[in-house]
């Protein structure tokens, strides 16, 4: 583990990749006022548990310590929203991911990922990220969505600014650079972009998501323009995010292990129990916030009513009461079962589709970049936010040597 932690450089803020954790699997952190659960039996019953531990964070966070959510509505952000309300708006958009409809993409990602490192192969150069772990993933939900792909900058501008942060979440004070301004822009500028693109829906009708949400009903009513716009920028965000990460961090747990990356090449039907290895081992969404909605007894602890829970993913992952030698990165673990896509109500939507985009680009890579490796002289770069685990710069030998 010290031998990763020390050759990629990883940040101290990502604390459960620098080893074990000593310490209860429930604590409370006085300086942020925060609970943290870092077990993994933990944050499985909070997640299993909505009634408990409820999606509505924004509730118990001072609003003078963000006081730029008073600037734009939280209705339709489907993971911020509880029962029965989320059950309504996930039944929305459930359908454009059915198994079917997903199994569909296959031909479409495979062709993207040899028109983009058909790209990279003319400039003799390939930075992962870049290159294909970014560009694929949000061509797809774009077409899926109706937005031009080719805004892709500005997407990846908006996300950067809105997730590639340092700070770590309190609510006991504000962190002195914070810049409300700097947080406002990038969501002023994404939902006026959307909210432009849904006008021009209800004109002119597509075989699109952003048309099923502009002409969805519940309970017989039309969504609000906020609703749409949000539920929108949810699915932009997460629908390329959760995959970016994913790859870049699949191929790194390769470049780690190259005994593993020659098993994964002899026999290729492993693939998918690499990405999940990679999903269990790099957590790409190491945290994910509830808050009690009465008081309630959770490892031993007890937590009052109103408290805002940090479960983190990540450790629990790594938690040896779950995955024995969990520093170990082992394909052949069987059962795997990780929480990188969380558990009950709020699973991920959209994991199907980040599982197929994964499993089709990686064998395209192993087919077309013998072997895989970082580049020693460039160095790798992690996305610095403390509850975001993947890398955002990973430069591959190209061509391979």
């Amino acid at each position: 583990m010290a031998d990763i932690v020390q050759r990629y450089a990883i940040p101290p803020q990502h604390f459960w990749l620098h080893g074990p954790r000593s310490g209860r699997p429930v604590e409370f952190d006085a300086a942020t006022g925060i609970w943290n659960v870092y077990g993994y039996p933990e944050v499985h019953e909070i997640l299993g548990d909505p009634a408990t531990f409820s999606s509505d964070t924004m509730r118990v966070i001072p609003k003078h310590l963000m006081p730029e959510a008073e600037e734009f509505s939280m209705e339709g952000f489907i993971t911020q929203i509880d029962p029965p309300e989320h059950g309504k708006l996930r039944k929305l958009v459930s359908s454009a991911f059915t198994r079917k409809v997903v199994a569909d993409l296959e031909p479409r990602i495979a062709a993207l990922t040899h028109e983009l490192l058909d790209a990279a192969a003319e400039r003799g150069r390939f930075e992962l990220v870049t290159d294909l772990a970014y560009p694929l993933p949000v061509i797809v939900i774009a077409e899926l969505l109706g937005v031009p792909s080719s805004d892709r900058a500005l997407f990846k501008q908006w996300a950067d600014a809105l997730f590639e942060r340092d700070n770590k979440l309190s609510l006991t004070e504000q962190p002195e650079d914070r810049d409300t301004e700097a947080v406002l822009k990038p969501w002023k500028e994404m939902s006026g972009y959307l909210a432009a693109h849904a006008a021009e829906r209800r004109a002119r009708p597509r075989a699109d998501l952003l048309t099923k949400l502009v002409e969805a009903e519940v309970d017989g009513e039309r969504l609000p323009d906020d609703q749409v716009v949000n539920f929108a920028i949810v699915l932009l965000l997460a629908g390329h995010i959760t995959t970016t990460m994913l790859l870049g961090n699949t191929v790194l747990c390769l470049d780690a292990f190259p005994e593993q990356q020659d098993r994964v090449r002899a026999d290729r039907s492993t693939v998918p129990a690499v990405i999940e290895e990679s999903l269990r081992y790099f957590t790409p969404f190491a945290a994910l916030a509830r808050t009690t909605m009465r008081e309630t007894e959770l490892g031993g602890v007890t937590i009052p009513a109103d408290q805002l829970v940090m479960g983190w993913l990540g450790p629990a992952n790594r938690d040896p009461r779950q995955f024995p030698d969990p520093g170990a990165f082992d394909p052949g673990r069987d059962p795997n079962p990780h929480l990188a896509f969380g558990r009950g109500i709020h699973f991920c939507l959209g994991a199907p589709l980040a599982r197929l985009e994964g499993r089709v680009a990686l064998d395209i890579l192993l087919d077309r970049l013998d072997p895989l490796r970082a580049d020693a002289d460039q160095p790798v770069e992690f996305i610095p936010t403390p509850t975001m685990t993947g890398v955002r710069r990973l430069p591959l030998l190209w061509p391979p040597s």
